[in-house]
């Protein structure tokens, strides 16, 4: 699908209101948060398109946001890793989650928001400013990352955010990320604070912690596959889905294994889930998002395969490594 000269302009950001302070909640997002949020399926963490000339292709991101929910996805993640968030200023951050909380309005899909920072007053502080989008469902939130907490520090810090956040909070446990690895029991914990509905697992691998977490959840909460390649064993252990890059270039594939390990029917999932893995696995040869923006751009669907530094574009071998595997599905 190639996208028309309309769908790439650039959308001016609304003049952004003054940030509440981190305790200040609105009266009518106040009070103990649901524990279920139907975290359930397959969620994917939006790539922010660029123009040629470097802003924001926000009919772009729309049409991405629609075509990911055509092809059975549950629900868009913005502001993740993969939207290159930490490389956009702040009025660009509030343009990427209007256009996701927009279309997440008019689809009745579940919208959830990367937030959090390393220290905790500042994690507090993007949390609160949440509340400016109602269509908010959940808070994707990262283990403090490089300040390496103990893990009764970390526990103590999503126990502060949980209190003033105006949404449940998905933990964001990824230690190649963090410098931070946690234990079953240490996730376990955190899974038992009131407001933390879900972790996205991504310990690039699938070890004894993952194998005893999945093992004796606490109630209500919930696990999500992050690393791509692994989302298939994952499900066979009992996870809930997971939030995916590579899902935005086999939506509908990936929707499929969900429900097919959903439905038990092991005869099906396991060959799609290993045609599945092979495909992300080279999507992430490269730094993400790097591959899936070049991938979506081979195929029109946005109008540059920019990222920004200093992340470089994908090689054109990586690209073509991506689309092959696309194409064996």
């Amino acid at each position: 699908m190639t996208h028309d000269t309309a769908a790439t302009t650039t959308t001016t950001a609304p003049t952004p209101t003054p940030t509440p302070t981190a305790h200040a909640l609105p009266e009518d997002r106040t009070g103990e948060l649901p524990r279920a949020v139907g975290l359930e399926g397959i969620h994917v963490p939006l790539v922010t398109p660029f123009t040629p000339g470097g802003d924001i292709a926000a009919g772009a991101l729309e049409s991405l946001a629609h075509e990911v929910l055509d092809a059975g996805a549950t629900g868009i993640v913005a502001l993740g890793t993969t939207a290159e968030a930490a490389a956009l200023d702040e009025a660009e951050r509030d343009l990427v989650t209007d256009v996701c909380a927009r279309v997440c309005a008019e689809r009745g899909a579940l919208l959830t928001v990367g937030a959090g920072a390393s220290g905790t007053r500042a994690a507090e502080a993007s949390l609160v400013r949440l509340a400016r989008w109602p269509q908010a469902r959940a808070a994707l939130v990262t283990v403090p990352p490089f300040v390496r907490p103990s893990a009764a520090g970390v526990l103590a810090h999503f126990a502060r955010l949980a209190a003033v956040s105006p949404v449940p909070l998905i933990v964001y446990h990824v230690p190649y990320r963090t410098g931070q690895s946690l234990d079953a029991a240490a996730l376990r914990a955190l899974g038992s604070l009131p407001g933390v509905a879900g972790v996205k697992y991504a310990g690039g691998g699938i070890g004894q912690d993952a194998v005893d977490l999945l093992g004796g959840l606490p109630e209500g909460f919930e696990v999500l596959a992050g690393d791509d390649a692994y989302l298939s064993p994952l499900l066979a252990l009992g996870a809930s889905g997971g939030i995916l890059a590579s899902a935005h270039l086999a939506t509908a594939r990936f929707a499929e294994l969900a429900a097919a390990w959903r439905a038990g029917d092991v005869a099906r999932a396991r060959p799609l889930g290993h045609a599945l893995a092979r495909m992300s696995a080279a999507v992430f040869a490269e730094p993400n998002p790097s591959v899936v923006k070049g991938v979506l751009h081979a195929q029109g669907r946005i109008p540059s395969p920019d990222v920004r530094l200093p992340l470089l574009p994908a090689s054109a071998a990586g690209v073509g490594a991506a689309l092959e595997r696309l194409a064996e599905l």
